[in-house]
């Protein structure tokens, strides 16, 4: 008897779980254009003057979050006078993948570089937050020649304490993972999504239609919730593997970070990997928290100018 209650209740979560995947992605519908790689499908949007100065930007969002989470307000103050390339993850967003090993930063990296190759576009500055911060260090060793610079907001770098959750490594588990996918992450999730952002953006205030405004809901939906979860627990490992070359990046490195960071520890991570790239340059502001790029827009989009304008003038003036 009880185990026939127990299907009830999981059956109902999973047809409350489809209808709700349904009213989410009605609610924040594909936006840009649908570019197909080797194990997914990268949705990019592409917004700024095409005849802009100096190489595109292309702008990486960190973990449980979307291409949107970075547009707003940055991407659109950056296309004010740059070419903007923004990219949801391989399995974020509106960007499935095929296959879960596709988890780490070497392997995104080669996507986005197949990416920018069907596009047409050259080097580009990367603007990466959280965990993309591996990714764009990455992508900086495997493809150099694509790298024209780096500017970095809350990076992750380096290996850490603990784990990633709880919830993650079960999500990550054969069986039950998929089973908590398909029927309680998408109602529990509703209810601690805002709280959650609420504290990622600490001691800073996150503005009330931030979820909305940033499409967060379509983290529910049960692939990209896995494919979340398997990007957090495989990172460690990532960073342990590639952080002993950090310094072979040549190209120029902006990192800013917050003192008040208690998702991504600048101590950690900003100031030791400041101490490593050669060309680099850190600014740690105290009273900042991990949402870097909704914190502080106009002194990264001054910071992202800074180098355009140096990697333009080192072009000009090269043999």
């Amino acid at each position: 008897m009880i185990s026939i209650t127990i299907a009830v209740v999981l059956g109902g979560l999973a047809l409350a779980t489809r209808a709700g995947i349904a009213i989410v992605e009605k609610r924040y519908p594909q936006q840009g254009q649908a570019i197909p790689v080797a194990g997914a499908t990268i949705n990019l949007v592409d917004i700024g003057p095409r005849n802009a100065s100096g190489p595109p930007l292309l702008l990486l969002h960190g973990a449980s979050s979307n291409l949107e989470a970075m547009r707003r307000p940055l991407g659109d103050l950056l296309a004010q006078r740059h070419r903007v390339l923004l990219v949801d993850r391989p399995g974020h967003g509106w960007s499935p993948r095929a296959r879960p090993e596709d988890s780490t930063p070497a392997a995104q990296a080669r996507m986005l570089d197949e990416v920018l190759a069907r596009l047409g576009v050259g080097q580009v500055v990367l603007v990466v937050h959280s965990w993309s911060g591996a990714l764009g260090l990455r992508m900086a060793l495997d493809f150099p020649d694509r790298i024209a610079g780096l500017v970095m907001l809350a990076p992750v770098a380096y290996p850490w304490r603990g784990g990633v959750g709880r919830y993650n490594e079960a999500v990550t588990t054969p069986v039950v993972g998929p089973l908590l996918a398909h029927t309680i992450t998408l109602p529990l999730g509703l209810a601690l999504m805002a709280p959650g952002a609420r504290g990622v953006f600490a001691p800073q205030v996150m503005p009330d239609d931030f979820v909305d405004r940033t499409a967060t809901p379509l983290l529910l939906r049960p692939r990209e919730f896995m494919a979340n979860a398997r990007d957090l627990v495989t990172l460690k490992q990532a960073v342990i593997e590639q952080a002993p070359r950090y310094g072979e990046i040549k190209v120029p490195v902006t990192i800013v970070a917050g003192g008040a960071d208690r998702t991504v520890y600048t101590d950690i991570h900003s100031r030791p990997l400041a101490r490593v790239v050669p060309q680099s340059r850190l600014i740690v502001l105290p009273d900042l928290g991990h949402m870097v790029q909704s914190a502080v827009p106009e002194l990264v989009a001054g910071e992202v100018d800074r180098i355009v304008a140096a990697v333009t003038l080192a072009d000009a003036v090269a043999p």
